[in-house]
């Protein structure tokens, strides 16, 4: 029949007009496939479709379209073929053909029926666009890219602007948190020497003494002022990955009198504990961060004023329940943030925590802050999802995972808890009030101290091999020679030499300083004595 239908094809069609379409036909830089408008057969394959295929135009031709194993795979190829039926043209842009070799390329396809004589065929042309669309998809992370870099762009000109604007609560609070961080490291460093010397007095005062009260008190704001800065910077740092067993419950406790002056008076706060909560293991700042950043979305969603509440409690996930919602089983604890506010549509919802994405006006918002709670949560391999209804509220729901861990509890500062050495110490800090006072903790301790007021001193005591070091402890950042670079060079020549970095400065300042490319010992600023003497003896023991 298909012999037939070709010879009846070139009987009524005029000779140079056969010879041309052939010539186009067959050299055609797309696929041409002909078929039967009645019953789908294939009269005719070029051979571009035929080498795309990997079949044989004589595999091809005489069989129903849907017979044939590239076209298999198309559910629609059947019902486009009735389609075909009843309309003149129909085009499809993207549909995968697999060869007879299981390569699947991307084609778009416009078929066309008309009559030949007397005759109904179906001519279908199949366009290779796997290369163009892997070169869109190539465009697509280039603008991607774009996007992601005028983003940066935006959120620090944003940064920029609101030191000079008139900036709501909340704003001001990031551009506080953005100055603390600016002088982070000085007043570590000072926070350094009220903890150094009040721990180091107290250790020496017996229980009875009366300067003692006078002392605690003073080593108290210092730990006060150290907790305080860790709050205001919450907004604008990541803290280096340090997690720790946590209680939820202590955390909002601790940040709750914050959270109060921050709310203003028009909200109501409250505070729903669990009174039996599991452990988690997380960032303490990071976890900070979270909730602060709910807090301050839920607030602006109540101008108004309104309530919002803070829950904890113990949650499991059943495997069922964690297939539904793409999570893991086991059990959690439940962070939970609510508020009376405007609530969001399904579609705001659904954008919630995508990177720039805000439905405050102008100047209002980087769109940033939710966008960064995922991040965080996510980073701590647990999960946040949002319930919400428009002018009936919004929860966020934090799930971290549980852990049967006990927290370790601060140590008295006194000299039974203060673990002891001999080695020989290397102090490497260029603030004078620091250096002196981590020189005479660490000599009480029982270490012998070179203490160096530069990268350059340090680095010539180094040298000299004669001197037995065990441990060099430097600070992060100084003038001239970083503490990076310094131990880069030192351990050239004391290749074993364990290094312990020590910074007051936020993980931004660190990561610019080198110092999250390998795996190393790091204090952060403030500490005091006991600090100090259990990290030293930590890093001496597990490299001994």
């Amino acid at each position: 029949m298909a012999d037939i239908a070709e010879h009846k094809l070139v009987e009524e069609t005029p000779q140079r007009s056969e010879l041309r379409y052939r010539g186009l036909f067959e050299n055609a830089p797309d696929g041409i496939l002909i078929l039967d408008a009645d019953s789908g057969t294939i009269f005719d394959v070029n051979p571009y479709l035929s080498d795309m295929l990997g079949f044989s135009k004589e595999e091809l031709t005489g069989k129903e379209l849907w017979e044939i194993v590239p076209f298999k795979s198309i559910v629609a190829s059947k019902v486009a073929f009735a389609e075909l039926q009843q309309r003149r043209s129909i085009r499809y842009d993207n549909l995968p053909l697999e060869s007879r070799k299981g390569i699947i390329r991307q084609v778009e396809v416009v078929s066309n029926s008309y009559l030949a004589g007397d005759h109904q065929v179906i001519q279908c042309h199949i366009r290779d666009i796997t290369e163009r669309k892997l070169a869109e998809e190539e465009l697509l992370r280039t603008n991607q890219s774009l996007k992601e870099t005028l983003a940066e762009l935006q959120t620090r000109t944003h940064e920029r602007a609101a030191r000079t604007q008139h900036l709501s609560q909340a704003s001001k609070l990031a551009t506080l948190g953005e100055l603390a961080a600016s002088v982070a490291h000085d007043f570590n460093n000072l926070l350094t020497v009220i903890g150094g010397y009040s721990s180091m007095l107290l250790s020496k005062l017996p229980p009875d003494s009366p300067h003692r009260a006078s002392i605690e008190e003073i080593k108290n704001a210092g730990d006060r002022a150290a907790a305080l800065t860790r709050q205001l910077l919450a907004f604008s740092r990541k803290q280096l990955l340090q997690p720790k067993v946590l209680d939820l419950n202590v955390v909002v406790t601790e940040m709750e009198q914050m959270v109060r002056r921050l709310i203003g008076e028009d909200i109501d706060l409250l505070a729903l504990p669990s009174p039996v909560l599991g452990k988690v293991k997380a960032d303490p700042g990071q976890i900070e961060q979270v909730l602060l950043n709910l807090i301050v979305n839920a607030r602006d969603a109540m101008p108004g004023g309104g309530k919002l509440t803070i829950e904890t409690r113990n949650v499991t996930f059943s495997e069922d329940y964690a297939e539904r919602h793409a999570a893991q089983p086991g059990a959690y604890v439940l962070l939970a943030v609510s508020d009376t506010g405007c609530g969001m549509d399904a579609a705001i919802q659904q954008r919630v925590f995508e990177p720039f994405f805000t439905t405050k006006g102008s100047g209002k918002g980087t769109g940033l802050g939710l966008a960064t709670v995922y991040g965080i949560v996510k980073q701590s391999g647990g999960n946040i999802w949002v319930y919400s209804e428009v002018e009936r509220g919004t929860t966020f729901k934090v799930y971290l995972p549980r852990v049967d861990q006990v927290i370790e509890g601060d140590e008295e500062s006194n000299p039974q808890s203060i673990p002891q050495g001999t080695e020989m110490v290397l102090l490497v800090e260029d603030e004078d009030e620091v250096r002196v006072i981590l020189k005479q903790i660490l000599e009480e301790q029982g270490y012998r101290v070179l203490a160096a007021a530069s990268g350059e001193e340090a680095l010539a005591i180094s040298q000299n091999l004669n001197h037995d070091i065990k441990l060099m402890i430097t600070d992060v950042v100084m003038p001239r020679m970083s503490g990076r670079e310094l131990a880069k060079r030192v351990l050239s020549v004391r290749p074993n030499l364990p290094v312990l970095f020590m910074s007051g400065y936020t993980e931004d300042a660190i990561v610019r300083h080198g110092l999250l490319d390998e795996k190393l010992y790091f204090i952060q600023k403030p500490f005091d004595s006991a600090t100090v003497g259990r990290k030293v003896r930590e890093v001496l023991d597990s490299r001994s």
